[in-house]
């Protein structure tokens, strides 16, 4: 991401007036891989190929803001490695994680967790250390730090079936895993700032557990949490919430819990979200990432992106960053992307010539 781009994704955050509508596009290891046609195993752990990788889709798609810019991940595997989760690595995927907690009453027997030195959170501190002085060599910028939620951590953890049925049979012994949870992300936030220094100006969380719990179970499970994260950093950071599972229940809640951008999925149509919290957040979404940006021929992309651009976008272009409805799903092709860029030239220019 240029100094530029993330200015004008800062303003977007802030519900400035813009007269265009940007576009950022979520990309990390579930899409790099397959649409550079290399191995997944080769991105993860060949530090030339990640940082040639990354400049080539900067490269190819120089009008799109790539968010978080530069992110060195393990695909989901950094949070829950910090508390001892199992994590497999395939030749072409993304890793997958397997619970150690096997009962939740053993957590008090967990080690104390440092994440500065703990499995793929180390690995991830030290490429960061290693690449950075060439990505600031290229005049970009990482502008946000990115964890996954403490929801999200716990399920990896304990595993997700089970942390859903003890929300309801265990619930003092379930606020604790997720207190823990909460502390490692903001440790882990805060590491990731060390390491990357004064460009950085945001939190990027991604929880789609909070998805599948309803309401009350939000406000008491997932909002307090969600708000401490945000309560640790400035509060004019910027800070998004990804959430690509059902938004319903947590909708209303998220500008209280400190987050300013929303990136949801497909299920919520962006008329209602714009209704329900558009004055409070901007949206960051909402083509189909599945059934249009990777299936759709590129002039279905087209059409539906004019219709999320038209339900999302008030009449002084406030709160608007055109995206897929989630991350970049794998399998989505240069033309589709490229037909969304259209489609919001198009926009863009009729608006221009509205004002």
């Amino acid at each position: 991401m240029r100094p530029e781009q993330w200015e004008t994704f800062k303003r977007a955050a802030r519900l400035e007036k813009q007269d265009t509508v940007p576009m950022a596009m979520i990309v990390d290891s579930p899409w790099i891989p397959g649409y550079l046609g290399i191995k997944h195993m080769d991105y993860y752990l060949d530090p030339e190929l990640w940082f040639e990788s990354n400049k080539k889709i900067n490269e190819e798609f120089p009008d799109i803001i790539m968010v978080p810019s530069w992110w060195m991940e393990y695909g989901m595997a950094a949070e829950p490695s910090i508390l001892g989760a199992k994590i497999k690595f395939w030749e072409d995927n993304t890793p997958s994680e397997y619970h150690t907690l096997y009962r939740l009453e053993d957590i008090d027997e967990f080690p104390e967790y440092e994440v500065d030195a703990d499995a793929f959170a180390a690995m991830t501190l030290h490429r960061y250390k290693m690449a950075l002085p060439r990505i600031k060599a290229l005049g970009e910028v990482i502008p946000f730090v990115t964890a996954r939620g403490p929801l999200c951590t716990a399920g990896f953890v304990r595993s997700t079936t089970h942390l859903m049925i003890e929300i309801v049979e265990k619930p003092e012994e379930t606020h604790r895993l997720i207190d823990l949870c909460t502390r490692v992300v903001i440790d882990w936030l805060k590491a990731q700032h060390k390491v990357l220094g004064d460009q950085v100006e945001g939190i990027f969380i991604l929880d789609d557990i909070v998805g599948f719990i309803n309401e009350e179970h939000y406000m008491e499970f997932a909002h307090p949490y969600l708000k401490r994260i945000c309560d640790a950093f400035p509060d004019d950071w910027v800070k998004l919430y990804h959430n690509d599972a059902e938004v319903d229940a947590c909708l209303d809640h998220l500008p209280d819990a400190g987050f300013n951008v929303l990136n949801w999925g497909k299920q919520k149509d962006i008329v209602e979200v714009k209704e329900r919290v558009g004055d409070r957040m901007c949206l960051m979404g909402n083509v189909n990432p599945l059934e249009i940006a990777v299936r759709g021929t590129p002039e279905e992309v087209e059409e539906a992106t004019l219709e999320v651009l038209e339900g999302g976008t008030g009449k002084d272009g406030r709160g608007m960053i055109l995206s897929v409805g989630g991350g970049t799903s794998p399998g989505m092709p240069r033309e589709n992307i490229l037909a969304m860029r259209r489609a919001l030239d198009h926009f863009n220019a009729s608006r221009v010539s509205m004002l």
